[in-house]
């Protein structure tokens, strides 16, 4: 009860600190920049929430480049700590937490960033994963192109998500299935999670389902351990959700690759890499929060050994299943993105009524200087998590809208805040690309409250000795996804310039 009161305080500190970090910045600063943005230009649109601005910075491109500055790295520090200290305020057991394995988990995040952003070697071979993940979406227009004809061609961002996205998912599902029939994932994992074992003392059960995640979804990866899953203590059961919950599956990843690039090669191959390098830095970022949030206190033992789980009878039969999958998750992506910006766009009504009424409507829009134009959830949500995003390393410009987009990811789900995010960055409303790189890390990943729910069924269907478990876990599970996809968007800030 303690820990609610505190949070419900903290939060209502936070809206006000946000306010008044946000109202410090001058927005003169910006002149300091080389990217231009034009704020009266480029607004949220107050009842769909989505942005909206001038053409001629809808073309803009994105650039990743690093420049590693004392003040970043100090505030990127701060942010590590802030976000490690959030997880240690809601351990378990404080005293028996290994910070060894937290420091280890780290650096190993700080290694690959670094590596993706200023390592030849690394970041071509990063480049190189990503250009099969352009080519997929190449081959998947194909396909599309054939059932849908000329309304794969159409402008409209709706006939681009349906016709273009959507398909993405079917074909990577199927694609997916024939690699898990072949073996060639299991190959690839259990070396991931081999050396996760090593270098973290993981039980060989826990470190595959972490390595599992990196490619396949929070209730697919299980399938690997589901004959260890009912002998697996407290400790590996919450990294087990929190793995699942910090990463996202192939399928979805390639949609967002196409959702954030576009039609443009460079800016997909530049995301493509990015969302690679998110998906792999969460796995060590998951097993320090999770080891945080609930230490180990029992030996473990970390052979690795794979559970063969079967896809299908033969390769047409794995092809035919994965396609199957493909369609219920294309259709509940397509369903979900309905319904929440339906609701989004009800909430608001109601919020810009309400702003009406008490005359908060025009003073929200000074404020703002014109980005949000009235009350409503986006502004709520933005300037809630303003000081969070301000500690992570975001500009103080940019901390609402970032902000804003943790809140939707957290409320409705990824999909739905990368969408506001491939909005927003169309629109030019981002000062810095550093804050749209960021904020690509901190929503890679499931950690929303409707994952809650498909971890307990999911999970709870492979192991019901478990369930109890996993549905005292889901807010722990919630909490430690979103910290560990933060970590990663606060170390990537420190190397951005």
């Amino acid at each position: 009860m303690k820990k609610i009161v505190v949070l419900l305080v903290s939060f209502t500190l936070v809206i006000f600190a946000g306010a008044f970090i946000s109202k410090a910045q001058n927005r003169s600063d910006m002149q300091d920049t080389t990217i231009q943005v034009v704020s009266q230009e480029a607004t949220i649109d107050t009842v769909t929430g989505s942005a909206q601005g001038t053409k001629d910075l809808v073309k803009r491109e994105i650039k990743d480049v690093s420049s590693i500055k004392p003040i970043n790295v100090i505030r990127g520090i701060i942010g590590l700590l802030v976000l490690i200290g959030i997880a240690w305020l809601f351990s378990a057991n404080r005293k028996i937490i290994s910070w060894k394995l937290v420091i280890t988990g780290l650096l190993a995040q700080i290694v690959l960033a670094l590596g993706v952003l200023m390592v030849a070697p690394v970041y071509k071979t990063f480049e190189f994963a990503g250009k099969i993940f352009v080519l997929i979406l190449d081959f998947t227009k194909v396909g599309s192109s054939f059932l849908f004809g000329a309304l794969v061609e159409a402008n409209s961002s709706g006939a681009i998500f349906a016709f273009q996205i959507l398909p993405t998912i079917v074909f990577f599902s199927a694609l997916t299935s024939v690699l898990f029939y072949l073996g060639i994932i299991q190959k690839i994992v259990w070396g991931l999670a081999w050396l996760m074992a090593k270098a973290f003392r993981l039980s060989g059960a826990e470190s595959l389902s972490v390595a599992g995640n990196i490619f396949l979804g929070q209730t697919e990866s299980p399938l690997m351990i589901k004959a260890f899953l009912e002998k697996m203590n407290r400790s590996e059961i919450l990294l087990v959700m929190i793995g699942g919950m910090a990463t996202v599956a192939g399928g979805v990843m390639a949609a967002y690759i196409g959702f954030l690039g576009g039609d443009d090669p460079a800016q997909r191959l530049l995301f493509a890499k990015h969302l690679l390098s998110a998906s792999v830095m969460a796995a060590p970022g998951a097993i320090v929060v999770a080891k945080i949030l609930y230490p180990q206190d029992e030996d473990v033992t970390g052979k690795v050994s794979v559970e063969q789980a079967k896809i299908g009878d033969n390769l047409l039969d794995a092809i035919g299943k994965g396609t199957y999958e493909g369609v219920k998750l294309a259709v509940n992506v397509g369903a979900i993105l309905l319904v929440f910006f339906a609701f989004i766009a009800m909430i608001n009504f109601l919020f810009i009524k309400i702003g009406s009424w008490v005359n908060l409507n025009d003073w929200i829009t000074g404020f703002t200087h014109g980005r949000y134009q009235a009350l409503s959830l986006e502004f709520i949500l933005g300037y809630m998590f303003s000081p969070l995003m301000w500690v992570m390393g975001v500009c103080p410009q940019d901390m609402a809208l970032v902000g804003q987009l943790a809140g939707e990811k957290l409320i409705a789900s990824e999909f739905v805040a990368y969408s506001s995010l491939a909005n927003m960055k169309d629109a030019g409303i981002f000062l810095q690309d550093k804050s749209i790189i960021m904020a690509t890390y901190m929503l890679c990943g499931f950690a929303n409250f409707a994952s809650v729910g498909i971890q307990v069924h999911g999970i709870g269907g492979l192991a019901p000795g478990r369930r109890k478990w996993l549905s005292e876990f889901g807010m722990k599970a919630l909490l430690g996804g979103t910290l560990a996809s933060m970590l990663s968007a606060t170390i990537v800030g420190m190397i951005l310039g």
